[in-house]
Parts: C-alpha cells; sequence; structure tokens
C-alpha cells in the first residue's frame, strides 16, 4: 500500500490547537479529517513530508492567492462566476482546478445565515436579558426547553444563494445573507434541552398560526416535555413571533401552570436551537 498524503496546512493547525487544549487524538482525528496515526505522528513530530511526486501543479502560489482575494471580495459568487473571473486575469486553469484551489484553503459552499438587524433599543434589551442570565448555573439552564419554528422552501429554485466560507465563519458579516421572502414552505417545530432532542412536528401553513398554534402546544409541546423531563418541572422558550404572544396562547400556558423563560424580541443568536 502506498504512503497516504501529506497533511495539509489547515489540518496541522486543527491538530495543534486541540491537541493544546487536551482534546484526545480520535476526537482530533475526526475534526481533522485524518487518521489517528497521523495525529499521533505529528503530535510526536514524527511525520516526515514525502518527496512532491505526480503532475506538476499547473497554478503557482501567487496565482491561487489571487483566486483567493477574488472569493473574498463577495462570498456569495458561484463556482463559474470565481472560474471566469480569475481566467479572466490571465491564469490557465480547468473549473476543476478552481474548484480544488478553493477546497485547498478551507472553503465550502454553503447556505448563509440570516442576521436580522437590530435598533438601539433591541440591542439594549438584549444586554439585559444577557446581564440577568449570566449567573444562571448549569442546572438551571437544563430545565430550560427550547424551540423554535422553521420554514422550509419546497419550491424548486428557491434555495437560495451559498457562500464560500470556512469552519468557524458562519456569523461572519461578509457570509451573511438575507433571505428570500414569501417562498412556497413548509413549517417544522422542534424543541431541546440538555438532555436531548424531541420530535419534528409539521405545521399547518393553511391554518392561522394564531389559531392552531394553542392546540399544537397542548398536543405536541406537553408530549414532547413529557419524553425530555418525564415529572420534572420545565421552562418553555419560544420567540416573540405574533402567535406565540397571543392572548389565546398566553391564557392556555398560565391555565397549564407552564412556565415561560422571558425572551428579548429578534434574538435567534441566544437560541441554541439555530445551531442545531
Amino acid at each position: 500500500m502506498g504512503k497516504t498524503a501529506d497533511l495539509t496546512v489547515v489540518q496541522k493547525t486543527i491538530i495543534d490547537t486541540l491537541h493544546k487544549e487536551g482534546k484526545p487524538q480520535t476526537f482530533i482525528a475526526k475534526e481533522a479529517g485524518c487518521s489517528q496515526s497521523a495525529v499521533s505522528k505529528h503530535v510526536n513530530r514524527k511525520l516526515i513530508g514525502r518527496k512532491k511526486c505526480g503532475r506538476k501543479r499547473c497554478t503557482t502560489n501567487r496565482e491561487n492567492r489571487s483566486l483567493m482575494r477574488i472569493g473574498k471580495q463577495n462570498r456569495f459568487k458561484n463556482l463559474s462566476e470565481l472560474h471566469k473571473e480569475w481566467t479572466e486575469a490571465g491564469v490557465k486553469a480547468s473549473r476543476a482546478t478552481t474548484h480544488r484551489c478553493v477546497k485547498e484553503f478551507g472553503y465550502s459552499c454553503r447556505i448563509p445565515l440570516v442576521k436580522p438587524l437590530l435598533n438601539h433599543r433591541q440591542c439594549q434589551r438584549h444586554l439585559t436579558w444577557a446581564k440577568e442570565k449570566k449567573n444562571w448555573t448549569v442546572a438551571q439552564w437544563s430545565k430550560v426547553l427550547f424551540s423554535d419554528e422553521k420554514k422550509f422552501c419546497i419550491s424548486f429554485g428557491n434555495q437560495g444563494p451559498r457562500v464560500w466560507r470556512k469552519g468557524g465563519e458562519a456569523h461572519s458579516p461578509s457570509c451573511l445573507k438575507s433571505s428570500v421572502k414569501f417562498p412556497q414552505p413548509v413549517m417544522i417545530w422542534g424543541a431541546m434541552l440538555s438532555a436531548g432532542v424531541g420530535p419534528l412536528c409539521f405545521l399547518k401553513t393553511t391554518e392561522s398560526h394564531c389559531t392552531c398554534l394553542p392546540r399544537f402546544v397542548e398536543h405536541v409541546m406537553l408530549s414532547s416535555a413529557d419524553q425530555l423531563f418525564e415529572d420534572a418541572d420545565f421552562i418553555f422558550q419560544q420567540d416573540l413571533a405574533p402567535a406565540h404572544t397571543a392572548k389565546s396562547t398566553k391564557s392556555w400556558l398560565n391555565d397549564h401552570g407552564v412556565g415561560v423563560l422571558e425572551w428579548p424580541a429578534n434574538s435567534p443568536d441566544l437560541n441554541p436551537r439555530e445551531n442545531l
């Protein structure tokens, strides 16, 4: 069996960082995308780069860096646009070479996150909420049932733009994009807590959300809470969507003794459900 490929600069950086944090080698190998033996050899400084073999690269390091500059100017260009602009600058490379160079720099094409714009008053409310909760213990947070609804577009061609980004750049301003309004959606509700996740449930988009939500909370949310908390008390988290702040919903929650976590408006960044 021939030698395996050398570790990339990105893989070496991941290995060094996680090794300093005291992570086990099996975890490091999974995160770096290599074998555990490669991690062990790199940590022990036994990994020696093999002699270069195979076909000579058709692009230079300088040309590769120019491709990265093109990509950083606009993260939302597709691969064809990147390739066209790169070759127009005088670089002789195929579309496959363009894709390979972008991946070698650690970028992948993903759906961008949507970051809402907050005004000063909303920012102050977020800060106040964070200060009030900063001293909460793990036991207190473990009682919170985080919930959220999510619309998924099912119309062909409305998947939205893609963005080139590295790991950890999901919330970078250059990688965020506004969402497209009014696509053909399907609404899904889910909940989670520190001990696990609840079932995914579909909401009927043909009904008024404010009308059907109390019945949905009664039949779905409570059953999910029973599975996750059994007989223990819990705190229900929901955002301030009109259906959640409706009188019928508040009345139902009060009548059934369900405690609700106070939540600031326009704050998906505070909800761990967004990352899940």
